[in-house]
């Protein structure tokens, strides 16, 4: 027998509840909960269930309420309304404001009962698998993105790995809704560099600033990337971030300014132009001085975050290493060569695992260390935050506010 689906039944009658149950258990797997508090609980404790079959009439708040609750919680729990004061008003309100997938009226004959449920188990069982697959597409998506701009020009997939963690870990601080959308934009921030030359942003990295055509070139990989991912879904808001990542704060023309800029977009700004500044040469001192002093280029909250965070948050320290010793999440200070002189890895290029491989499969001998940044420490999972960040994030809060 396969595995039986979860089937939840609310009502103030506990009696009535456990009818239900014992008249299903054999085909769903089947909870009760006596009012809408106690069925809360549950969908947070037991849940996610197929089916949610609710009373309307109970007391605190009624079916209706209760179903808009749960439809925040578990969006693909097919929703029942069952009751005994059944009127076109009422239906009308359960779909709109409940969105409930079916309405039946009491006494429920058990055959109509039993129908329902297997269409609200189908209708469930469509959502997830539908869910499911997008992220898993979604996902192959991305890795897709990101290999093809690391292969395709380093340089720039180098850059959007040095500014991620400070990104993030400024969202974070910011207390930002949705920080995975803020560090996947991270991510593929520098996807229009995929149809760029590569010694444009290794000439980016040296000297801090590009000029003539190659800095109009330059100016526009951001809505390149953009308008590609924009044709994905469920991505336009980090497109969004990604179109808007090197506009000045205050704006520059009819687009947005200010706060209507997103605040990954404003975040990515502060942390791309201060990474610009640190890989030609300029110390962290002098480039958060020289930032300072370009008014309106930068969110001032953003811009003094980073003045907190620069250094002891960068999460890297200037280290030597072998070629045997080099590890993922390393940033190369020098290029790699055969003995040829071919470049098989650039300076700015990200260690990952797949590099590693590389440059043992093809045999390349480097006598002396070579300079690279290391992790100071271990990067934290998304949504974890560190006890030394919890302490910024109260002083941040005090100081700025919200974003």
């Amino acid at each position: 027998m396969g595995v039986k689906h979860k089937i939840l039944f609310v009502d103030d009658d506990a009696e009535m509840a456990a009818a239900f149950k014992r008249k299903l258990r054999r085909k769903y797997a089947v909870d009760i909960a006596v009012g809408p508090m106690r069925a809360l609980e549950a969908v947070t404790e037991g849940g996610p269930y197929a089916v949610v079959v609710s009373d309307l009439r109970m007391p605190g708040f009624d079916g209706l309420e209760f179903f808009d609750r749960l439809r925040r919680v578990c969006p693909d729990s097919a929703r029942i309304l069952l009751t005994g004061y059944a009127d076109l008003g009422t239906a009308m309100e359960a779909i709109n404001v409940g969105q409930v997938f079916r309405f039946l009226a009491k006494p429920c004959a058990e055959e109509t009962m039993q129908e329902a449920l297997a269409a609200g188990v189908a209708h469930y069982q469509q959502a997830t698998g539908e869910r499911d697959f997008l992220k898993g597409a979604l996902r192959g998506i991305i890795k897709l993105l990101t290999d093809l701009l690391a292969l395709q020009n380093a340089e720039a997939m180098g850059r959007a790995a040095r500014v991620r963690r400070l990104v993030t870990d400024m969202a974070r601080c910011l207390d930002a809704p949705d920080v995975w959308r803020i560090e996947l934009a991270v991510t593929l921030s520098q996807l229009g560099a995929v149809v760029m030359p590569e010694s444009m942003f290794a000439a980016l990295r040296a000297d801090g600033g590009l000029d003539g055509d190659r800095a109009a070139l330059f100016a526009r990989h951001p809505g390149i990337g953009a308008d590609l991912l924009a044709n994905i879904p469920k991505l336009g808001e980090v497109a969004d971030i990604i179109r808007h990542q090197e506009r000045a704060f205050a704006g520059e023309d009819d687009g947005p300014r200010g706060a209507a800029i997103p605040l990954g977009a404003r975040l990515l700004k502060v942390a791309l132009d201060y990474d610009r500044l640190l890989t030609s040469g300029v110390g962290r001192d002098e480039a958060l001085a020289a930032m300072q002093a370009r008014e309106g280029v930068y969110d001032p909250k953003a811009l003094e975050l980073l003045g907190l965070l620069a250094g002891s948050r960068e999460g890297y320290r200037r280290a030597e290493a072998p070629l045997s010793g080099l590890t993922a999440g390393m940033i190369l200070e020098e290029d790699i060569c055969l003995g040829t002189g071919e470049k098989v890895a650039v300076a700015g290029q990200v260690v990952d695992a797949g590099l590693v491989e590389r440059l043992r499969g093809i045999g390349v001998c480097c006598p002396a260390p070579l300079r690279v940044l290391a992790p100071a420490n271990e990067e934290s999972g998304l949504g974890i935050v560190d006890p030394e960040l919890l302490a910024l994030l109260r002083r941040v809060r005090g100081a700025s506010g919200g974003a």
